[in-house]
């Protein structure tokens, strides 16, 4: 909290000092921006407006605050023994800075800043990116291909599947009627480039990145060498959706999401996320720390080099029922099971969100979801392990930008080996957010 407060204070000296540039910035319009409040709940890609009319550069500043408390228990029959002082309590609180700028007609700039986050308690830049909905570039033909076209360059979070538009990222957690994301986390910031062509509804897009969360010009070392190397390829990934509103109160849309990628070393597709889990030493050792043990509750098949996934979405909303569903199929495995010869291993995992909302203006909700893993979820071991998790939430939108939002969460780890400090494991109780964003 010490932590969090100095960077709170540091903020609000920057601001003090920006103090004209802020005062205009919060009412600055950002073409094609997925707002940070509510409003910006069930936005996948962004939306393609090109008849905004540029009348000079302008800067929004946007935050994400999060204030966790929770009451959760765990217990495991392996041989090695859990984290014994788990109690109920405050987690450290998490904050996002946004930083939105309108460059050019239809250019716009996104720089985000994790200002205080479980993983990484100082200031860390998630990354940053230019879209493009129209080029400076004149004549009819440009115009034609960009009132389809859509180009976003930078170190960013890829769009593979659409769970990640829907998942808590730090501070910011007002998307996600839940309190943790998936189980198996499908999220990366990496170094790419994607193409987008969207007309009434459908939308395909095209990608291609370079595999990891931060640069690597540098040739890879092969494991135990110190000069033999090996090749390290793209990512290359995509995405084909289809998004209706059949009438005034009724949405349907369903994605179908690709990655892949033959050689990398060090990929993160499922532990790209710098923040961290939301729930707090569930399932970690006697010697885990908030940091080192960042990632609580998630499983990471460890798919470092090898990794070919797809991920297929459903989502309906009618009148305040909302349906969201994921199926994922992810094989690979690492360099050193490949240098083994060892077989590429598979996971598979499934999720079904139904959220009901309430009101005249919806700011009450209530939830329930079933998320399951399953697969060779270990290194060079051939036998399958699952997990499963059923959480039930409800949540109020105090304001657009205020949320409280509670859960409670029973997680079950099935068929790891004796040894490993999954055996027999699982937790449950009660988490509880404050959530601010703007």
């Amino acid at each position: 909290m010490r932590t969090f407060i100095s960077q709170m204070r540091n903020v609000a000296v920057t601001a003090l000092l920006s103090l004209p540039l802020a005062t205009v910035a919060q009412q600055a319009h950002i073409d094609n921006l997925r707002a940070y409040d509510k409003t910006g709940i069930n936005v996948f890609e962004t939306p393609k407006i090109t008849d905004s009319k540029f009348d000079g550069l302008k800067v929004r500043i946007g935050a994400g605050f999060t204030q966790p408390f929770q009451s959760l228990s765990h217990e495991n029959s392996g041989a090695v023994k859990l984290y014994p002082r788990l109690a109920s309590g405050f987690a450290i609180a998490q904050a996002n800075l946004y930083t939105d700028v309108q460059l050019a007609d239809g250019i716009r700039l996104n720089l985000t800043t994790y200002l205080s986050s479980r993983h990484h308690n100082e200031s860390w830049v998630k990354g940053g990116y230019i879209q493009m909905d129209k080029v400076p570039f004149k004549g009819e033909f440009w115009d034609k291909i960009m009132k389809l076209a859509t180009v976003k360059v930078g170190h960013m979070e890829i769009n593979y599947g659409d769970m990640h538009f829907r998942r808590s990222d730090g501070g910011h957690a007002l998307y996600n009627p839940f309190i943790e994301n998936y189980i198996m986390d499908a999220f990366a910031t990496e170094v790419a480039a994607e193409v987008y062509l969207q007309k009434n509804g459908l939308l395909g897009m095209v990608a291609l990145s370079n595999g990891l969360i931060n640069g690597g010009f540098q040739k890879p070392l092969m494991p135990g060498s110190t000069t033999e190397t090996y090749k390290r390829s793209p990512s290359v990934y995509g995405k084909l959706a289809y998004d209706k509103k059949v009438q005034e109160k009724i949405r349907v849309r369903a994605s179908g999401s690709f990655y892949y990628n033959q050689s990398d070393g060090r990929s993160t597709l499922y532990g790209g996320d710098r923040t961290g889990s939301n729930y707090f030493y569930v399932t970690e050792a006697e010697a885990a720390t908030t940091t080192g043990n960042a990632f609580s509750g998630r499983v990471n098949p460890g798919f470092t080099n090898q990794v070919a996934s797809v991920q297929f979405n459903v989502f309906a909303k009618v009148h305040g029922l909302e349906v969201f569903g994921t199926l994922e199929n992810s094989k690979g495995g690492s360099y050193a099971e490949e240098v083994a010869n060892f077989d590429k291993r598979k996971a598979n995992q499934v999720a079904v969100e139904a959220v009901y909302r309430l009101g005249k203006k919806e700011n009450l909700f209530v939830g329930a979801k079933y998320n399951t893993v399953s697969g060779q979820m270990i290194s060079k071991v051939v036998d399958e392990q699952s997990i499963d998790r059923t959480a039930i939430a409800a949540g109020w939108f105090v304001t657009n930008n205020i949320l409280m939002k509670a859960e409670y969460v029973n997680q079950k780890y099935n068929d790891y080996p004796t040894a490993n400090i999954l055996a027999g494991a699982g937790f449950k109780g009660v988490v509880v957010q404050a959530i601010v964003g703007f």
